[in-house]
């Protein structure tokens, strides 16, 4: 075995190999800044040096020890006792003294992400959110305890074996700065298992707060060890690639931007970790020829009514319907925007723009941007390719159209373009909507608005993400991923006639 040595520091120019067969070059800036201890992460898809400073190290390899620590402490902790920490989670977010706060911090992270002109759209702990995340950990409180139970059984002659679940272990969380994912991150606790948290820089004050005067509170009221939920309390980017770089992880869960979410995915296989990525989102809406006008509408203007991953991206509408439909498509987007009280923004796929008036073309409107208002035009054309993009859209809805001649042409579009989230078909065809499930390569298809896609407000069980089918399809798994999905499965085998043998 050739010698193994430590990486104490690095060369500008210093190639370094990746992939197998090709090799990248170390940058001054990344060369200057590595120190003995420090890490570099290879990721081997595409050469990117990710450098993992030694503290930072240390800080993630602190809480996932904690966290396995605690899993195996759990295994001696009732069921009871996990139900107490749901409910005493709950109460104390429901305690108006408690979130006051837990609101004061997420205002501070609030005006200082609008100061560097960072999108808010997702940071801002609403009354609405704060529901939400009650309701949810109510959720899990009132669900029955699923660490163990028989899932098969098997009886041969003198012996038996016996499925059963069995907790999965220490799960990682890397996600943006939604309050929320906090709530429903716990949900693991259900099944047994613990989870470390890495949230995202603009939303660790509001983190920190939630950890310090709700969640701590509430593992130590229900007696649960303080490592079964632990954060990791650092802005730095890098500590999300060292917490998914670390073997002892069961699961890595990613939430947040595609590209980002792809490279922590990346870094995770490559120790063997099983990852559940949700990088890239968009739905997509098909007007068919049979499409009822009224349900149309309805389901444009439902879909558009906030900015997240199952927000209306792309509509596509059967030619021969789009005389009448595109001029309600148009309003329909205007009038979400002036819900929003801001105007909204039209993409209109090239082929497809004679099929839009052209003064809409010509149409300025001011449209909300994370960094300030803007004056853009009202309409604008983009190439077929563009499809594949999502619109990050801060308050201001955003939104491509496409003409097609059939609904299989949208659907081949979906299966092309698409990141294989959520699509949508409007007609009174029940034939057309059999045939349109089963040709969508996706996990979430629907017949009226897309924002139906949600763990809690479809199955009543908070999600710890949704799945796009972009990077493949799950084994075994639903398109939301729950705390009471995340288990694995135990053999036990009880031999009856001691003289068995094979």
């Amino acid at each position: 075995m050739d010698e193994i040595q430590s990486l104490l520091a690095l060369q500008p120019g210093q190639l370094v190999p990746f992939g197998g067969d090709r090799v990248v070059a170390v940058s001054d800036t990344l060369a200057a800044a590595f120190r003995p201890g420090d890490r570099l992460v290879v990721v081997q898809d595409n050469g990117a040096l990710l450098h993992i400073p030694s503290a930072e190290f240390d800080l993630v390899s602190a809480a996932v020890t904690a966290a396995t620590d605690a899993f195996v402490a759990l295994s001696e902790v009732s069921d009871d006792q996990i139900t107490v920490f749901f409910a005493a989670f709950a109460e104390l977010l429901a305690n108006d003294m408690v979130f006051a706060q837990i609101a004061e911090a997420n205002a501070a992270d609030v005006r200082s992400a609008a100061d560097r002109g960072r999108t808010t759209t997702r940071l801002e702990l609403s009354s609405d959110m704060r529901a939400d995340m009650i309701a949810g950990l109510l959720v899990w409180r009132d669900t029955p305890a699923s660490r163990t139970g028989i899932i098969e059984q098997v009886d041969h002659q003198g012996w038996s074996v016996v499925a059963e679940r069995a907790p999965l272990g220490t799960v990682g969380f890397v996600f943006e700065g939604r309050p929320n994912v906090f709530a429903d991150a716990t949900g693991v606790l259900r099944t047994g298992n613990t989870a470390v948290l890495r949230i995202g820089s603009d939303a660790l004050g509001t983190a920190r707060a939630i950890m310090r005067h709700a969640l701590s509170p509430a593992l130590a009221r229900a007696g649960l060890p303080g490592g079964a939920v632990v954060l990791v309390d650092s802005p730095e980017r890098s500590t999300g690639w060292a917490l998914f770089n670390d073997a002892r992880l069961s699961l890595a869960i990613a939430r947040g931007s595609g590209q980002a979410v792809a490279q922590l995915g990346a870094v995770a296989r490559q120790v063997g970790v099983p990852v559940s990525l949700h990088g890239t989102g968009g739905a997509w809406l098909v007007a068919a020829s049979q499409a009822d006008t009224e349900r149309f509408r309805e389901s444009v203007l439902h879909s558009l009514d906030r900015k997240v991953c199952n927000t209306l991206n792309v509509c596509c509408i059967v030619a021969d319907r789009a005389p009448d439909l595109v001029p309600v498509f148009i309003d329909t987007l205007r009038a979400a925007g002036l819900a929003r009280r801001t105007s909204a923004r039209l993409h209109v796929e090239q082929a497809s723009a004679v099929h839009v008036p052209r003064h809409h073309f010509a149409e300025t409107v001011l449209v909300d941007r994370a960094d300030g208002s803007h004056h853009e035009p009202f309409a604008d054309t983009i190439e077929v390719s563009v499809l594949a993009h999502e619109w990050e859209w801060e308050n201001s809805p955003e939104v491509s159209l496409v003409v097609v001649d059939t609904v299989d042409e949208a659907v081949r579009l979906f299966n092309r373009h698409s990141p294989h989230l959520v699509a949508s078909l409007i007609s009174t065809d029940t034939a057309e909507h059999e045939r349109f499930f089963q040709r969508c390569d996706a996990p979430f298809i629907g017949d009226g608005f897309t924002r139906w896609v949600d763990g809690q407000f479809a199955l009543d069980r908070p999600e710890l993400g949704l799945s796009n089918w972009e990077g493949g399809r799950l084994f075994a798994r639903s398109a939301v991923l729950s705390g009471d999905s995340v288990f694995t499965v135990r053999l036990r085998a009880t031999v009856a006639d001691s003289g068995l043998h094979r």
